[in-house]
């Protein structure tokens, strides 16, 4: 009976876990019958859940008639792991950054851009900086492009396609999807003054406890950039293995 009990209860949590992360995704809200259907749950089931992460203020009813979207709670813990993910790899950027005496940057995928959310500046007197904060695109920054290879291919040109729409940028698609799936084999990502004149980067993304997506990203300067590519694509390879079994723990 405890043991049929302990699975209901996993079920559950599972269940609620499952319908959090469909939330997630539609920053507009969902109503009830779109969530079921989202997760493949009956409509009175999901209703039941939602009751009791509405009471716990996980799930609230949108203000502008959207349906429902995540609560404020749901933040508070989203704040908690932004912590913790930023607490668990300084080190490693410390350690990335010392390595290659260039600059070491942490960021997050949030929809359509990369966030960063922290930074390891580097020894060089000429180094490159971005503010904890800034967004980046996806399309043409090395740590973007790292992320979006670690998606379902489906999902990842969705995205490219949605961003040069919005920039009217003209990009062959076959050969954006050719490039992501040779991220998809070497772990490496590239941003050759593309985004930035002058600027180039190598990149690595992992997922982290949540599933969310991260990267860690080396900006270099173009003019030295062809003697420190080898040094640092050996450093932050390191680096990948490092947080790769960090978050297996």
């Amino acid at each position: 009976m405890a043991d049929d009990g302990s699975r209901n209860g996993i079920q559950v949590i599972a269940r609620a876990a499952a319908i959090l992360r469909a939330l997630r995704g539609a920053q507009g809200g969902m109503s009830l019958g779109q969530i079921a259907e989202a997760v493949d749950l009956p409509r009175s089931t999901v209703q039941r859940i939602v009751g009791a992460l509405q009471d716990e203020r996980m799930i609230i009813a949108s203000l502008q008639g959207g349906g429902l979207r995540i609560g404020p709670e749901m933040q508070s813990f989203a704040d908690a792991a932004r912590y913790s993910i930023v607490e668990s790899c300084r080190l490693l950027l410390t350690e990335l950054s010392q390595a290659t005496g260039e600059t070491a940057d942490l960021s997050v995928q949030r929809g359509a851009g990369m966030i960063f959310l922290d930074q390891v500046p580097g020894t060089h007197r000429l180094r490159t900086i971005s503010s904890v904060g800034e967004v980046f695109p996806l399309t043409n920054t090395a740590n973007g492009k790292a992320c979006l290879a670690l998606m379902p291919e489906p999902a990842a040109m969705k995205l490219a396609r949605a961003e040069w729409d919005r920039r009217g940028l003209q990009i062959d698609a076959d050969a954006f999807a050719a490039e992501l799936g040779q991220i998809r084999e070497t772990g490496l990502a590239y941003d050759i003054d593309q985004h930035t004149d002058g600027i180039c980067a190598i990149g690595i993304a992992f997922r982290d406890w949540a599933g969310d997506l991260h990267a860690i990203s080396v900006p270099i300067p173009s003019t030295r950039y062809a003697e420190q590519a080898p040094v640092v694509e050996q450093a932050i390879l390191k680096t990948r293995t490092h947080v790769t079994r960090m978050m297996e723990r």
